[in-house]
């Protein structure tokens, strides 16, 4: 059943002089944070923010850098991310929340509930970078990703004509058929959003102003007590205490289910995992009904 209440566009500026965009749903007295992935903002939520039920709160907020938030200094790390979120729930004065971060706001989630305790209930991670990040691979001589070099440094990543140049170059040329494509690819395989949406989301995409810095932080993020084969892990991993429930589609072409099952180890008995059942990387588009059940359930 979808809602009809009004979801709402707001700015707000945080202690650190970037200004957050976020978009509000009212609801009861159960607040939700959302935090997209990468290549998407806050846009990408609102078919959950239709979805779930009206006890709950929506805040989904657009990360520095991305949707309509500003992006004065580049970041460097998921912290980064996470910071910035910690300043935006001060500032909206957000008490007794839980959050739900997909992709990259799984591993944004993570570091936030890591590093500032006490204020997240609960943490939902959907189709979420792993505990140990989201290697980045080199381009290989036939244009595939190229297993055995993992890229090292920043510089590198701005430099791989397979992924970083390619994505940026459409970006910069608003090459809507390439990102469309690239989607098809990968995202949406057996399910697409509807004409309209697509070409929303799609606007949606071309306000990313930090791939390579994003690409960058995944691949270095690491809060394991191991080494992810770039950098050592913090170990912050046991300083995540609240409930956490993890979801990956089956058909999910992006985070593998070895990601999946490193959340799970890490995390221990804190984390459950749940399956979702022909579903991809956006379980949003894909059954957002079986998905709105699933969070409802962990979050009640």
């Amino acid at each position: 059943m979808s809602i009809t209440k009004k979801v709402n566009i707001n700015k707000v500026v945080i202690s650190n002089g970037e200004t957050i965009a976020y978009r509000e749903r009212e609801g009861g007295s159960k607040n939700i944070l959302l935090i997209h992935g990468n290549m998407t903002s806050s846009k990408h939520w609102d078919l959950i923010m239709e979805q779930l039920d009206e006890r709950y709160k929506l805040y989904a907020l657009d990360l520095r850098g991305f949707g309509e938030s500003s992006y004065n200094r580049p970041i460097q790390s998921i912290k980064d991310f996470s910071d910035d979120v910690k300043m935006f729930v001060d500032e909206m004065n957000l008490r007794n929340f839980s959050i739900i971060g997909w992709s990259t706001g799984g591993a944004v989630g993570m570091q936030y509930v890591a590093d500032y305790p006490g204020s997240c209930e609960k943490l939902v991670l959907l189709a979420s970078a792993s505990t140990r990040g989201y290697p980045f691979y080199g381009t290989g001589e036939d244009g595939m990703p190229d297993p055995d070099h993992r890229i090292q440094s920043y510089k590198e990543i701005t430099e791989d004509k397979g992924k970083t140049i390619a994505v940026q170059t459409a970006y910069d040329s608003s090459n809507r058929d390439f990102l469309r494509a690239m989607w098809n690819a990968l995202i949406y395989t057996k399910k697409q959003p509807s004409a309209e949406k697509y070409e929303e989301y799609i606007d949606d995409m071309l306000t990313q102003r930090n791939l390579a810095e994003v690409y960058h932080a995944l691949n270095t993020f690491n809060i394991s007590n191991q080494c992810n084969g770039l950098s050592t892990g913090t170990n912050q991993a046991k300083d995540i205490h609240v409930p956490v429930l993890v979801l990956r589609g089956d058909r999910d072409l992006v985070i593998s289910e070895s990601m999946t099952n490193e959340i799970v180890e890490d995390l221990g008995e804190r984390a459950s995992f749940v399956e979702l059942i022909d579903c991809g990387h956006s379980p949003l588009v894909d059954d957002v009904e079986q998905l709105s059940e699933l969070l409802s359930e962990f979050l009640n």
